[in-house]
């Protein structure tokens, strides 16, 4: 926070190189774009920290043996949440060996973005800016939603939402100032289609692991049946038609332990479920509201998925 500068400080400054005011600029129009979904924008993303790197922190999950949900750390005002940051990169992977040392399985991410939930000015930060031009606006949109809409110990809820109505508005916020035919809008389409039917496949792995670990005891029977399911994934991965990514090279490189697949179904095990909702809804913007009255409920995802 100590490394923030206002946006408008640095647009002004003669010095900042052209690429870094573009996506600036970008900002500014992505935060008039989100107050008109019904975004709680508030003096969010008006700063800029520039950040060297891939990440500002880095994260830990981590799943119990034979268990493909994540294990939960607790924190004062949020509550449970599925995941732990780290500034200290190896002070996570010290963490993580620790962890696996007790039997959990750990998985680690660079994270670039993140939201305080209004309690602090969250800055721009440079690993922000250093992505595609659909990578910042997608991230904006999802660490708004995460100041509008938030239920505490729905980690789940508050990814997959933010997911979501990061995705599609990441698609209209093309589409609303390129034109839908554009070629901005149509790779906006195409990369949110892509992550969709990854993150699918993805979690019909997640499913099979899970189904697996309740329905046979640890040993090598199971470490084999695992394996196998591994396996069949990769394959389904590499086989997949994307227009956005190489799918033989991500099938390769996709990290599968369980607590990587955890990781992927916090954020989009349920994205389905939210699609549909859209449709019921109407709208982006209804559909925000909507969020914003199951987050106050006990069961905020069965909530909004059977509003009518």
């Amino acid at each position: 926070m100590r490394a923030r500068t206002p946006i408008a400080h640095v647009l002004a400054d003669p010095a900042t190189p052209a690429p870094v005011r573009e996506r600036l600029e970008l900002v500014s129009d992505v935060r008039t774009f989100a107050s008109k979904l019904g975004l709680d924008v508030g003096d969010q993303y008006t700063s800029y920290a520039p950040w060297p790197g891939d990440r500002i922190v880095t994260a830990l999950v981590a799943t119990r043996p034979g268990e493909i949900q994540p294990y939960e750390f607790w924190f004062p005002l949020v509550g449970h949440v599925p995941y732990k940051g780290y500034f200290d990169e190896e002070r996570a992977e010290q963490d993580a060996r620790e962890m696996e040392a007790e039997g959990f399985a750990t998985c680690l991410s660079a994270v670039p973005a993140y939201s305080t939930l209004g309690w602090f000015k969250d800055p721009v930060t440079g690993p922000m800016l250093r992505g595609e031009e659909s990578d910042l606006v997608e991230t904006l949109i999802h660490e708004l939603v995460h100041r509008t809409v938030y239920a505490l110990d729905a980690a789940d809820f508050d990814e997959g939402i933010a997911t979501f109505v990061g995705q599609e508005g990441m698609i209209q916020f093309f589409e609303a100032r390129d034109g839908t035919a554009s070629p901005t809008a149509a790779r906006a389409r195409a990369l949110v289609a892509d992550d969709r039917v990854i993150s699918a496949t993805l979690e019909d792995m997640r499913g099979k692991v899970e189904r697996l670990y309740r329905s046979e005891p640890a040993g090598p029977k199971r470490e084999a049946a695992r394996a196998a399911i591994e396996t069949d994934a990769r394959s389904a991965i590499s086989g997949l038609a994307l227009t956005t990514q190489d799918a033989p090279a991500l099938a390769r490189e996709v990290q599968l332990g369980d607590a990587c697949l955890a990781l992927e179904g916090t954020y989009t095990g349920d994205l389905a479920h939210y699609e549909e909702a859209l449709v019921r809804a109407g709208d982006l913007p209804t559909l925000i509201v909507r969020a914003k009255e199951a987050a106050l409920t006990g069961d905020p995802k069965r909530t909004l998925w059977h509003a009518p």
